[in-house]
């Protein structure tokens, strides 16, 4: 039985993103152990896919935060995670950390077919490597994908997968009952912040608070619709303007729930507004309908995936956009013009075409 073992320690859309490849093995190998090391923030949204039969909730940046509060309980949050992942005997790594480091780590411990991307010549540790500068031209889980072909195994299915549990669904219902809301409602989310595994550059690739406000209000007053803003606890000055702006009173859950509380709450809704990040994801694996607003980031490389017609993606169509090129982001002389200039009124006639 092979044994392989994916890491990824990136944010919740790049987790996503790789539920494709995690199918395709099981698809070509049904009796394979899949373990998966991630950081701890998005472990939520694995933990209860069937495919995964374990997972280690440990990155590098995890790992810094730790030995800034204690050393020695860094060394003994490593030492414990190393034992666990050498317990487990893998034979095949996936690497989708771009990062030479962690394929290091899996070659000391003895797993043998180490496959990644060669970025910026990281991949000395790999045993096959595909050689990348970034990610264009094709999505990423393309690129993802291409890292089973020297497994020979091939993807019949290229669709993201989110599972929610049974009583996350049920704690879902109660808490929207409990705001007062009819579960048989028109649902419309709102994340208005979006892209955490940025950083203090997250806010890069934020459509306008004060537009995300006038929109809920537009829907509100046409579809009667209900909104629900979403969203960690990072994001709640976004939040508070749009509470505190639109008329239409929106139901504030940023900060108020858990990633598989956020994950439950989106599979309730009928639509999700957002930007470009792991909400969107996680409502496209949903199966639930969005639209999503891109600014300086390339959506043919990081938009919904598969493209159809229930994603609707709208961008400014400036002559320099996309500028996130080979994961690098430029200095912007134009003010981020090409998402603070889409009007509402593009955004709601996309929000109205799916809900009509």
């Amino acid at each position: 039985m092979e044994r392989f073992l994916l890491i990824n320690p990136f944010g919740i859309g790049d987790v996503l993103f790789t539920t494709a490849v995690i199918k395709a093995i099981k698809a070509g190998h049904p009796d394979a152990f899949v373990g998966y090391w991630c950081n701890i923030r998005v472990q939520g949204i694995l933990k209860d896919n069937p495919d995964i039969d374990r997972v280690f909730a440990l990155s590098r940046g995890d790992l810094k935060r730790i030995y800034n509060r204690s050393v020695s309980e860094g060394i003994w949050k490593l030492l414990s995670l190393l034992r666990q992942i050498k317990k487990e005997r893998f034979s095949v790594l996936l690497d989708f950390s771009l990062d030479h480091r962690y394929s290091l780590i899996a070659k000391l411990l003895g797993i043998k077919r180490r496959i990644g991307f060669n970025y910026k010549k990281r991949g000395r540790f790999l045993t096959d490597k595909i050689d990348i500068e970034g990610y264009s031209s094709k999505h990423v889980v393309e690129y993802y994908l291409d890292l089973l072909k020297p497994l020979g195994i091939k993807s019949d299915t290229n669709s993201l997968y989110l599972n929610i549990n049974g009583s996350e669904k049920i704690k879902s219902r109660g808490a929207l009952r409990r705001l007062g809301i009819d579960t048989q409602q028109f649902l419309v989310g709102i994340a208005p912040g979006a892209g955490g595994s940025w950083g203090k550059d997250a806010g890069l690739k934020h459509w306008p608070a004060i537009k995300f406000a006038q929109l809920a209000d537009k829907i509100t007053s046409e579809f009667k619709a209900k909104i629900i803003i979403l969203g960690d606890e990072s994001e709640r000055p976004i939040a508070d303007v749009i509470v505190n702006t639109a008329d239409s009173k929106p139901i504030d859950l940023a900060g108020k729930t858990t990633l598989e509380e956020l994950a439950a709450m989106i599979g309730s809704l009928n639509l999700l507004i957002t930007n470009d990040g792991g909400p969107l994801h996680m409502a496209v694996a949903l199966g639930i309908k969005t639209v999503s607003i891109f600014g300086p980031v390339d959506d043919r490389v990081y938009g919904p995936y598969p493209r159809d017609n229930k994603h609707i993606v709208i961008k400014g169509g400036l002559s320099c956009q996309p500028c996130y090129q080979q994961f690098r982001m430029p200095l912007c002389d134009k003010d981020r013009e090409c998402i603070k200039s889409i009007p509402v009124d593009e955004v709601f006639l996309a929000a109205r075409s799916l809900i009509s």
